[in-house]
This record gives structure tokens, sequence and C-alpha cells, in this order.
């Protein structure tokens, strides 16, 4: 069911200076971006850091699994044994939902039923 870690979202006060700043430092370069959020890639794999400013974001980082059906997903885990925390919602590329497992761990999964992002013109 989990295919990939898809990204780690990081809420940080000012996008622009937080993008340079993993770009300069952490090496990671500019993938796509839009008025809340900028994801940047790494060399080696094609999972993001993607850093926003959405304050309803409850974590301040959170680590976002890959399924390929977030609605099928949901299902299948509270059928074994997990607890919805937030049914699934629309997000740009698909859906988006939240989970804890029996053992008290807390998932965030999401699909690509929209299509990925655009990447940014070169």
């Amino acid at each position: 069911m989990l295919r990939k870690i898809d990204c780690v979202m990081i809420r940080v006060e000012d996008l622009e200076v937080a993008a340079e700043y993993y770009s300069d430092v952490f090496g990671l370069r500019r993938l796509w971006q839009d008025e809340t959020s900028i994801g940047l890639g790494f060399p080696e794999t094609d999972t993001e850091v993607v850093l926003h400013c959405n304050l309803e974001i409850p974590s301040r980082v959170d680590v976002y699994y890959l399924v390929d059906d977030v609605v099928c997903s949901v299902r299948v885990l509270r059928q074994n044994g997990c607890t919805v925390l937030t049914e699934p919602f629309d997000i740009p590329i698909g859906k988006c939902a939240v989970i804890r497992d029996p053992f008290g761990t807390t998932l965030s999964m999401l699909d690509m039923s929209k299509g990925p992002r655009q990447p940014l013109a070169d």
C-alpha cells in the first residue's frame, strides 16, 4: 500500500528565505512553487522537501507517504485497526488523509490522482 516517501513537509515563516537556505546549504534544487509552498528536490531521489507557510497543517514537520488511492487506503486501514484522524480531502495533486495506527503512530498519506506538480521552466 505505501509506495514510497513522497515528501517531507516543513512549515516555515518565509518561503523565499527558507528555499534559498535549503538550496545553498543543503544542495536541494527548486522544482515547483505556488503561493504557499515550494518543492525542493534531492540529487539522488524523487522524494521532495516541501517548504510551506500553511498554518492549517498542524505539524511543523511531517512525512507524507504516496499511495495509489487515498480513499481506498483509508477504507482498508480503518478495517485493519487504524483510526482516521483526518478524512480524505482534496489537495492540488489529488487527495490526502491522516491516520493513526494501532501503535499510536500518525501517518499522513497522499495520492496523485490529479497528476503531479508542473516543474518550473528552466
